[in-house]
């Protein structure tokens, strides 16, 4: 078992930046690849981000290319995302997930075996 704790949420206006963190616990040394989803308000749940274990490989959702930042410290069993020129329509209540599965595609939820509770991101216009 793999527990998962979103922490940095909160509320900042349009353009501003917010980074989040994930720490996990547990059977933390086989885990593979660890993502960002997000779901906003009668919305479904939506892929943001994903990195490998050794974070070479990073996949980004075309939304949020290029302002968004994700990244893994192993030694402190967490991942971060980094959230820059943050829009309205980024407000969500983010989650993390981690996988232990190999697969070709790591942006659908169902992969993933462990999600945290989420945190809220709320972007002012």
């Amino acid at each position: 078992q793999v527990h998962l704790v979103e922490s940095g949420g909160g509320l900042v206006q349009a353009g501003g930046s917010l980074s989040l963190s994930c720490a996990a616990s547990g059977r933390t040394a086989s885990t593979n690849y660890m993502g960002w989803f997000r779901q906003a308000p009668g919305k479904e749940r939506e892929f943001v981000a994903t990195i490998s274990r050794g974070g070479v490989s990073t996949y980004y959702a075309d939304s949020v290319k290029g302002r968004f930042t994700i990244s893994r410290d192993n030694a402190k069993n967490t991942v971060y995302l980094q959230m820059n020129s943050l829009k309205p329509e980024d407000t969500a209540v983010y989650s993390c997930a981690a996988t232990y599965r190999r697969a070709s595609d790591y942006t659908g939820g169902s992969i993933y075996d462990y999600w945290g509770q989420g945190t809220q991101v709320t972007v002012s216009s």
